[in-house]
């Protein structure tokens, strides 16, 4: 069950691949996911030295955060993956033209991870195509719907 969710990733980019990664995260930012307070809306996945790095998210603190602390909201937070599933996402990045996208948060086993995308950004004709497309999806449902008696509601 995805907490918090990019949706303008499935919007502004075509999903070829998906993984889920690791994420290190300080105690009261663990907290913020938990509550529903973090945004990736804007947030972007690099590469440095053959690491991967989320940047952009931005992570409210939770109201019982310690205050001996200083809160960074949108500090560059580090992805856990295998070296391998990174070479082959780094090779992909550079050579095929893909970017790295999150998608969205979660939780599993009670740990926090972060699902990404190996994407290719869309063009503006692509873009309406799929609304065109969502649309006349939700017009037959609608259509076809039917009432308590088995009849078709126009």
């Amino acid at each position: 069950m995805a907490l918090i969710q990019n949706k303008r990733a499935r919007h502004d980019y075509a999903i070829e691949e998906k993984y889920e990664a690791g994420i290190v995260l300080r105690g009261w930012e663990v907290k913020s996911v938990r509550a529903s307070r973090a945004q990736i809306n804007l947030a972007h996945i690099y590469v440095r030295e053959g690491e991967l790095f989320l940047c952009n998210a931005h992570m409210t603190p939770a109201d019982q955060v310690c205050t001996h602390e200083t809160l960074e909201t949108n500090r560059t937070r580090k992805l856990l993956m295998h070296k391998k599933e990174i070479a082959k996402l780094i090779g992909k990045v550079e050579r095929a033209g893909y970017t790295l996208v999150p998608l969205d948060l979660h939780f599993t086993r009670g740990r926090v991870k972060l699902s990404l995308a190996l994407a290719r950004g869309k063009r503006e004709f692509e873009k309406r195509a799929d609304e065109s497309k969502k649309e006349w999806k939700r017009e037959q449902e609608r259509l076809m719907k039917k009432d308590a008696r088995g009849r078709h509601v126009l």
